[in-house]
């Protein structure tokens, strides 16, 4: 069970089709939810925890209070030397890149600022929904640094270089509706119903079959940037763990009988 003072929340359901969808949710709000040490430690064990968990099918990234996260605990920063400050990055890299290659789908549901790391969590994840008041920005820049976690590199592939390097090099705060007009964002939804849209958007994908679903967003993700004719062997490997597995045969067995197929992730 959580306690009120824990600083990684965590809840699950189950989907209507099978398995079940987790919300984590950070839990710093005194903080804006920035990343201490402890914090980014907590979340990197839950998403290894998660990982090894055969029936997880959904995982939704929220925070609580009035942000998302703002990055880095900047109070807790002051007091690391160069070498501290190097191995944080380090670890907290590594663990977004944990996050990032999830066998099951992710989602960022943004409440309030996603500052600095807070949107570099965000763009690890397979979706993002942020509240029609929410603020988003790499803001490094303003502070003498640059996004070291990914967000360069993230953000310019999703959003192309022109997008990316405004937003960046001016250290702006974006509103919810233009990062939604420029790619950053999968849609926009009122605060308070932001979380049901989250959790429609992961029954509505949880419905199809967990091994198809995983081996998808492999393709997907390894084939974008290669060649189209890597890419096309890349999608053709991921086809084939696909065509042994029971949930492709139930697929067929249900459209035969007119039904919905019960998939079992096997």
């Amino acid at each position: 069970m959580n306690s009120p003072e824990d600083i990684l929340l965590g809840s699950s359901r189950k989907s209507d089709f099978g398995g079940e969808i987790v919300t984590l949710t950070l839990n710093r709000p005194a903080a804006m939810n920035s990343f201490s040490r402890e914090l980014i430690a907590r979340l990197g064990d839950e998403i290894r925890s998660l990982i090894g968990q055969k029936g997880v099918r959904f995982l939704i990234l929220t925070g609580n209070g009035r942000a998302f996260s703002t990055g880095a605990d900047l109070k807790e920063r002051a007091g690391m030397s160069p070498e501290e400050v190097r191995h944080f990055l380090e670890s907290t890299g590594k663990i977004f890149r944990e996050l990032e290659e999830t066998p099951f789908p992710t989602l960022a549901a943004i409440n309030g600022y996603a500052l600095g790391g807070g949107l570099e969590l965000a763009l690890c994840c397979d979706f993002r929904i942020a509240a029609d008041d929410a603020q988003l920005g790499l803001t490094e820049t303003s502070l003498g640094i640059i996004p070291g976690a990914g967000g360069t590199q993230r953000l310019t592939r999703l959003i192309g270089i022109p997008s990316a390097k405004e937003m960046v090099l001016t250290a702006r705060r974006i509103t919810s509706e233009k990062a939604k007009s420029i790619g950053l964002l999968h849609s926009v939804a009122a605060a308070a119903s932001l979380l049901s849209e989250a959790n429609a958007l992961a029954d509505e994908i949880c419905r199809n079959a967990p091994i198809a679903l995983a081996q998808a967003k492999k393709a997907i993700d390894m084939g974008y940037d290669c060649s189209i004719s890597d890419g096309l062997n890349v999608e053709r490997e991921a086809y084939k763990i696909t065509i042994p597995t029971q949930d492709r045969l139930e697929a067929l067995k249900a459209f035969q009988e007119k039904r919905r197929p019960v998939f079992i992730g096997e």
